[in-house]
């Protein structure tokens, strides 16, 4: 039994001796290697931080700054660390570390797929340029200015100032309407005339009070009797406003929808109410 101990014992001194001997072999490559992957580390943050600065006057999103310059530091890291674990030889380590985070990767990927579809659909949102902050949106039953786009939502405020957060991929696969995109919006009005109204009298009514307010694009203003309604003939009025935003458009709405029924008053131009008939059983 003692013999048995003491041959363990021999062989775990002799282990050690090994170790040490290896350990003193590859030490130059040990303080290589961490020179390596130190300066891996220094030129990550210095290439991330000039990243930032060339990025700061661009147009893009602050999380897609963020993104790039996040991907530039990983990527050096990651070469560091290859770099690093080639000086010491470890290549079949290499190869196990790479399989095992393709492994792992696929994991991930499952496990956060949510996660990782809203943020390819932010990156994508925002490399297509289609909305921006401070656009006027309206998407997924929302509407309102965009406050701020991130890699896993994108927050609007609404015009009751309510801030709603909507998933990046809700917005990708659905369709949006961004008002600031064109810088002309085009204001429709529905109204209805009395039967005994003269028409031509009417439209020039119409057109005068429209464009004397709200000139612009004065030549593509737009006026058609619809139908003939129970009580009224039917009208739509069309015209342009220069605006990115609803709220604009609905002021517009509503200053027109004054001025529309001020200048009949005055033309002496009727608005019929509508007129129910309720005919007796008896």
């Amino acid at each position: 039994m003692g013999d048995q101990l003491k041959l363990s014992f021999d062989n775990l001194v002799n282990k050690l001796i090994q170790w040490v001997d290896n350990i003193i072999l590859n030490l130059p490559n040990l303080l290589l290697a961490s020179v390596v992957f130190i300066l891996a580390i220094y030129l990550s943050r210095k290439i991330s931080k000039r990243i930032a600065i060339s990025l700061e006057k661009s147009s893009m999103q602050g999380s897609i700054k963020s993104l790039i310059g996040s991907a530039f530091s990983i990527v050096i890291i990651v070469l560091g660390i290859i770099l690093a674990l080639g000086i010491l030889n470890l290549d079949q380590a290499l190869n196990s570390l790479i399989a095992g985070a393709g492994v792992a990767g696929i994991a991930i990927g499952l496990a956060v797929q949510g996660t990782l579809s809203n943020t390819f659909s932010g990156i994508s949102l925002s490399i297509k340029n289609d909305i921006n902050v401070g656009d006027f949106i309206e998407t997924n039953g929302f509407a309102g200015s965009v406050e701020e786009i991130n890699l896993r939502d994108t927050k609007i405020r609404t015009v009751d100032n309510n801030l709603v957060v909507i998933p990046n991929n809700s917005i990708s696969n659905n369709p949006y309407k961004n008002y600031s995109l064109t810088k002309d919006l085009r204001v429709m009005i529905d109204v209805g005339v009395g039967y005994d109204s003269d028409l031509e009298k009417v439209i020039s009514i119409t057109k005068n009070a429209i464009i004397k307010e709200f000139p612009y694009r004065s030549e593509d203003f737009e006026f058609y009797y619809t139908a003939f309604g129970d009580s009224a003939i039917n009208i739509q009025i069309r015209f342009w406003i220069q605006a990115t935003k609803q709220q604009t458009m609905t002021k517009a709405r509503s200053r027109a929808i004054v001025l529309i029924k001020k200048a009949y008053e005055e033309g002496g131009v009727s608005i019929p109410f509508p007129i129910r008939t309720i005919l007796s059983s008896e």
